[in-house]
């Protein structure tokens, strides 16, 4: 075996190994044998005609970075694939297939007259103003220098920093960035923004919340200038949506975003999405934009480690220009684990308390803080929880909650799943019904008052709920 194919496959696996779930790469990575180097042309040996279309469907972006960081922007992979159902086991029929990834086209250049580029409606300005001026709506103070680093936010924060150097010019395209409540998603996709502004300030970049695009495609199909708002939004060198996931559930909205999103990839712009699940867990999004989401790299931020919470109160200390002692700073650390915006509130609380009433620093006022910051605050359950909570206290299995069964009981347990989703979960009517048992809103509707009535006047009934509501929130 040629020995510079063995080292360029196994820095390409140390990169891929950095990127992927461990079980993923156990399955789809360990089994592959490197062949032959032959110039830029890297020859990898796969163990069947499902594996290598496997790879070519799910990981091809990922070895081409792999590949182009070892071999350069030309460099090509070759599958050797052993095919099934040869005559012979001890000698079977080998089959070269070159992978399908190729480099884009090289654009076209085509004058635009100007006319209509006066005639777009600005959905961001008031209607009449003659300059389409653009503001980016971000926020300088979400920055890379004030983003702490940590193993939690690790390949996040990479791909973000590669994508700022090269928006539109990497395979992180879309970079989706998701996780759960207050991990720093939004201060991410600012701080992407922000850097691109920095290097690039020729480049229109734009950050929007899903919520408030919604509105404005909803206005401008009010207003009978929905082709302006694509075309505006086609403008936009990078467009960054803040919680992508609320677009569940609204067709006409992801429609216009699937145009929107196919013209700007195709013309090598960037998109950064942010969502509190990943892609395959987004419910009552269309299949065509789940699958565009996951063109570029889904990146998880997680809750920060101890060691990282550290790093992230000495850091809004330092920038405060307030200065407590070691023991306080690590006693919040030990003891609020779950996200960036607690740790920084415990702090803020803190400074406040010892302000206003002339405190000092003391480990007691951060045990009262903190106490009351872990109290107060709302568990994030999804809607799988809930139903299996609730299912395993009404003795059933999740598949009978959902199924189509009158019995009552099942009802019911389905009924208070659906009442226990709309109070403790963002999620929509329609979301919630569609996951639990393919429901419409209506059933949903009907369930969460059927549950309040219940609640009123069958005792046995409200002790359910009360039961279950320790169970969810505890």
């Amino acid at each position: 075996m040629n020995k510079t194919a063995e080292l360029v496959w196994l820095n390409c696996l140390s990169f891929i190994k950095d990127n992927i779930k461990l079980q993923a790469y156990k399955t789809w990575f360990e089994p592959i044998k490197p062949v032959k180097l032959s110039g830029e042309a890297l020859t990898i040996q796969v163990p069947s005609k499902f594996f290598y279309e496997w790879l070519e469907e799910h990981y091809i972006k990922l070895l081409r970075v792999a590949l182009v960081r070892e071999l350069g922007d030309n460099a090509k992979l070759i599958y050797d694939v052993r095919m099934e159902n040869t005559y012979s086991s001890n000698n079977p029929q080998i089959v070269k297939i070159p992978s399908a990834n190729r480099n884009p086209l090289k654009p076209q250049k085509v004058t635009v007259p100007l006319e209509n580029k006066r005639e777009l409606k600005n959905p961001f300005v008031i209607p009449g103003l003659q300059k389409v001026k653009i503001e980016s709506q971000l926020n300088p103070n979400y920055n890379f220098d004030n983003f702490v680093e940590g193993d939690s936010n690790r390949l996040a924060r990479s791909a973000g920093m590669a994508v700022a150097n090269k928006p539109g010019g990497t395979s992180f395209n879309p970079l989706l960035i998701y996780g759960g409540v207050g991990l720093g998603k939004t201060h991410l996709a600012h701080a992407i923004g922000v850097d691109i502004k920095d290097k690039y300030p020729d480049k229109t970049v734009l950050y929007i919340s899903s919520e408030k695009f919604t509105q404005q495609f909803i206005d401008s199909v009010k207003s009978n200038t929905r082709n302006d708002f694509i075309h505006f939004y086609q403008m936009i060198d990078v467009l960054i949506i803040d919680d992508v996931q609320f677009l569940s559930g609204k067709a006409g909205t992801q429609d216009v975003f699937f145009h929107i999103f196919n013209h700007l990839h195709q013309n090598g712009k960037q998109v950064i999405l942010t969502s509190d699940k990943a892609p395959v867990d987004m419910q009552d999004i269309e299949q065509r934009l789940l699958s565009r989401f996951k063109w570029g790299l889904s990146a998880e931020l997680q809750s920060p480690d101890y060691e990282t919470r550290i790093s992230i109160l000495q850091k809004k200390l330092f920038r405060d220009g307030v200065e407590m002692p070691e023991d306080i700073v690590e006693y919040i650390a030990k003891n609020v684990k779950t996200n960036v915006r607690e740790l920084e509130g415990v702090i803020i609380s803190m400074i406040a308390q010892a302000s206003f009433n002339r405190r000092e620093f003391t480990l007691d006022l951060a045990r009262q803080i903190v106490d009351k910051f872990v109290k107060n605050t709302k568990k994030e359950v999804s809607i799988d929880y809930i139903q299996k909570v609730v299912s395993k206290y009404f003795d059933m299995d999740v598949a009978t909650l959902q199924s189509k069964t009158r019995k009552r009981h099942v009802v019911q347990a389905r009924q208070l799943a659906m009442y226990f989703a709309k109070r403790m979960t963002k999620s929509s009517l329609a979301s919630i019904g569609s996951q639990i048992g393919q429901r419409d809103h209506a059933t949903v509707l009907h369930a969460c008052k059927t549950v309040d009535n219940l609640t009123e006047t069958d005792k046995q009934f409200r002790k359910y709920v009360e039961d279950l509501t320790k169970k969810l929130t505890f």
